[in-house]
């Protein structure tokens, strides 16, 4: 009996945890304002991983439709360094990683004494973990609902004001269930129905990774992608609800790596009671605990170094980058960064080695540069323009929405004056 009753309780509380997993999230009992009845709709969405060329590369041809429909970009310059996370909460926020505190993703915080990141998305919810105001947070503080299908930090505090609408990130949504989720978004009464809505495909960065960008495995996800985002479209267009404008996105790019020749990471760093390092394989960053051995671990780093990666001291990295010690806010950067020539990478004897990686500097690495192509009422038609900040997209959302932007930050609206109406 005692079996049967334990199975039992195992069971329910797998079946909860699976229906927790999976469950919306819904944010008080919202409604919009009179203003914002009258907005315009935004949907952001954003394929990870989905290089600058990969639409005419792979033939994706709903993307490239709504380029001629509307505008896109030669490509979109992802903020340093060129990771997931970092990338797509500066889109989100208008704001430098190095200002907001998400450095990579996986960093060690000093006054935490803690390690954070996206595999820990739990740990950083808290509201003074993260800075920048999110769009979603900015749009809710100003009585426009949004909504979020699984944006990095849409369920953090982060900006005072989570989405009415939000899922905690797992990827056992199939494509057209996301979709079904946004058309039910926009069916909702109007005074219930998200003028801002955030949406994510990890398909295109995950093939990248493991098969490498030339791959019949890479091609697909874009097709993926592609396909879903052509009947994503087609379906918000039956609704023919006013003025519904849509962004595609990407927060890097992709490039085939020299896994022949691997980098090894100095044997000095081993000593756990002299540093913390964090490795990206497209980046390493070193945390010395005893501030006063930095410029002597510099020294000894550079005549020690082999050729295939630079050694920088923090307060000396490439300015263009905002990732000096100066843009530190959070102080999660480290004092040194050891930072490999594309397409070398650093590698541990058990890390996973795949071909395919990003988190180089996108002014030298072209293939880390990310996708940016609109349409909808708001933007001009058939119009081209040339690469820009991801920080711009902050600004250009703000405008279409008609939204107060309410701290500073790192965007800058001439790239919503090229492309909006």
């Amino acid at each position: 009996m005692r079996k049967t009753v334990s199975a039992l309780l195992i069971f329910l509380h797998i079946f909860v945890s699976a229906q927790t997993d999976t469950a919306q999230i819904v944010s008080g009992n919202r409604t919009n304002s009179s203003e914002a009845l009258t907005k315009p709709y935004v949907i952001l969405i954003s394929a990870d991983g989905f290089r600058h060329d990969y639409a005419k590369k792979y033939d994706a041809k709903n993307i490239l439709k709504l380029a001629e429909n509307g505008v896109s970009a030669k490509a979109m310059i992802p903020s340093y360094p060129s990771i997931t996370g970092p990338n797509h909460y500066a889109m989100i926020t208008g704001t430098y990683p190095s200002h907001n505190g998400f450095v990579d993703n996986y960093f060690y915080d000093k006054k935490q004494d803690d390690y954070l990141g996206m595999s820990m998305l739990n740990k950083i919810s808290a509201r003074t973990l993260l800075g920048g105001t999110p769009l979603w947070s900015l749009a809710e503080q100003q009585g426009t609902l949004s909504a979020a299908l699984f944006w990095v930090g849409s369920d953090s505090d982060a900006g005072g004001t989570r989405p009415t609408y939000y899922y905690k990130y797992h990827e056992k949504f199939t494509a057209d269930e996301k979709i079904k989720i946004v058309l039910d978004w926009l069916k909702l009464p109007a005074e219930k129905r998200p003028h801002f809505i955030s949406f994510y495909f990890p398909e295109v960065d995950k093939n990248g990774h493991l098969f490498g960008t030339e791959s019949a495995e890479t091609r697909n996800a874009v097709k993926f992608v592609d396909d879903a985002v052509g009947r994503l479209i087609s379906e918000v267009n039956r609704l023919k609800l006013p003025n519904v404008n849509f962004i595609f996105v990407s927060d890097h790019g992709m490039k085939d790596v020299d896994l022949a020749n691997p980098l090894r990471i100095p044997e000095m760093l081993r000593d756990k009671n002299r540093f913390i390092y964090v490795n990206a394989q497209t980046l390493l960053r070193v945390t010395v605990k005893n501030e006063q051995d930095v410029q002597q671990v510099y020294r000894e780093l550079k005549r020690s170094k082999t050729e295939g990666y630079k050694v920088y001291l923090t307060q000396d990295f490439p300015k263009k980058l905002h990732y000096r010690t100066s843009d530190d806010r959070f102080n999660r950067i480290g004092q040194i960064l050891l930072v490999p020539d594309a397409p070398r990478v650093f590698l541990e004897p058990d890390s996973k080695k795949t071909p395919g990686k990003h988190g180089y500097n996108p002014y030298k690495v072209p293939e880390m540069k990310a996708t940016f192509v609109a349409s909808g009422p708001v933007f001009k038609q058939n119009k081209k323009i040339g690469q820009f900040r991801n920080v711009d997209i902050y600004p250009m959302v703000a405008e279409i929405l008609g939204l107060k932007i309410s701290k500073p930050i790192d965007g800058k609206k001439a790239t919503a004056k090229k492309v909006l109406k």
